[in-house]
């Protein structure tokens, strides 16, 4: 490929990703105070305020947007937004890393570190207290994994500065751990005999939890217990010694639902390549590269991001879909110096997907069980515009030889270890 012709086609994801942005802001909902908010779809009756579906994680794509493309009016946004987030602290009772306070408060915390919001900064300390003081001793409610319990509480703690909480909130797992003849899980929800294996529900993401906090703070029985809990998935392994695929689950949760693998980010090799990312770094061991070698040979061999059969990766977003198999490809770009073809396939195929007129771009992710298939265009993070819009930026810059991490890094993705080295962007603060 050219120079030229990169140079166009990294043009052509940059206007979608605008495209992409115009439309979420004509979907922001005023609230009181000047504040903006997002509901995950423009239908929904009520906004949400989490990174997951609502506008926490819209918060992280204005400052990706504004830290690319230098323009105010999406900082401007960004610190309305966090004000909508500020004022419900006080009444959500999720506390997690993806539907709850953890997560709000981290959005919060990015926009006062870019743009100097003290608000923000000062909502962020009183969501994480409340997270804080909520905790019964094991756990914060009915789930126990990365997206809805200990594991991104701590996570997110850790991010925050707060050690303390970070240790309080994995630390249970060394006594809840069940043995399996390889290794350990968990039980990721109370009371679910299912036992998930992946980063978003399952024993990838406690694992992910383990490691990084037993790490940044010295504790060799919670990176002990991380590589039982790794042993425990890699055994599991159904696709030979040079991929890697895992079940979604054992017993199969909703089997007559729930295929029994998948590709994504949430409960997919793609996701969990980013957990043997960390354990490479955590351990400094080949051996953790080549699982995620393998994970990426089993994705990039799938047939995705084409549609093989019904129910066969009909989702675009970042959570289930193809900007989350977007991310990994751009993290083997900066790390290894991937070739940037499948990445190329990717972006090409979120721009055949999307609809586009006088009000932007969005993407309709499809259930193939109900009629008419098309599902309303998403904002939100885990399934739409938010969500894909950040990594169409990321790659842009990346396919420009410029920075290859994130405006916002969330915690659960290991930023790249060797990026492009590029100074960051002149408007900076």
């Amino acid at each position: 490929m050219t120079a030229d012709t990169t140079i166009a086609e990294a043009g052509e994801a940059e206007v979608l990703a605008a495209d992409a942005l115009r439309w979420l802001l004509r979907n922001a909902r005023e609230t009181e105070g000047n504040g903006l908010a997002w509901a995950a779809t423009p239908s929904d009756g009520a906004t949400d305020p989490t990174f997951h579906s609502g506008t926490a994680g819209v918060i992280t794509a204005l400052l990706e947007a504004w830290w690319h493309f230098g323009d105010d009016r999406y900082g401007d946004a960004a610190v309305r937004a966090a004000r909508s987030v500020s004022a419900a602290v006080d009444s959500w009772e999720s506390d997690s890393l993806y539907f709850g306070l953890t997560g709000m408060a981290l959005a919060l915390r990015a926009v006062h570190d870019e743009l100097g919001a003290p608000d923000a900064a000062a909502a962020a300390v009183r969501a994480l207290d409340r997270v804080r003081a909520r905790f019964d001793g094991t756990r914060w409610g009915d789930w126990f994994d990365l997206m809805g319990g200990n594991a991104g509480i701590g996570l997110g703690a850790l991010a925050m500065g707060d050690t303390d909480l970070a240790i309080r909130a994995v630390k249970p797992y060394v006594r809840t751990a069940e043995r399996t003849p390889t290794g350990v899980h968990w039980e990721s929800e109370r009371g679910r005999s299912a036992r998930f294996h992946h980063i978003s529900h399952g024993t990838l993401g406690i694992v992910y939890g383990l490691a990084r906090v037993g790490r940044a703070t010295g504790r060799a029985d919670l990176v002990e217990l991380a590589q039982a809990g790794a042993a425990d998935v890699v055994a599991r392994n159904e696709a030979g010694s040079t991929a890697f695929l895992v079940p979604h689950s054992d017993p199969q949760d909703y089997p007559d639902l729930t295929a029994r693998y998948s590709y994504g980010w949430c409960h997919g090799p793609s996701g969990d390549a980013q957990v043997f990312r960390l354990l490479r770094n955590t351990f400094n061991d080949p051996t953790w590269q080549t699982m995620a070698d393998n994970c990426w040979h089993a994705v990039t061999r799938s047939g995705l991001p084409r549609r093989l059969l019904p129910g066969f990766w009909d989702n675009n977003g970042r959570c289930c879909g193809t900007a989350g198999v977007l991310a990994l490809a751009c993290d083997r770009i900066a790390e290894q110096g991937d070739r940037p073809d499948f990445a190329r396939l990717l972006v090409a195929d979120l721009l055949a997907r999307a609809t586009r007129d006088a009000d932007g771009a969005r993407w309709s992710n499809i259930e193939h069980r109900t009629t008419p298939s098309a599902l309303e265009p998403d904002s939100s993070w885990a399934s739409g515009n938010a969500g894909i819009m950040r990594e169409l930026l990321r790659y842009v810059r990346i396919r420009r030889g410029a920075e290859a991490t994130y405006a916002v890094t969330w915690p659960d993705q290991p930023p790249p270890d060797r990026a492009t080295g590029s100074s960051w962007p002149s408007h900076r603060t």
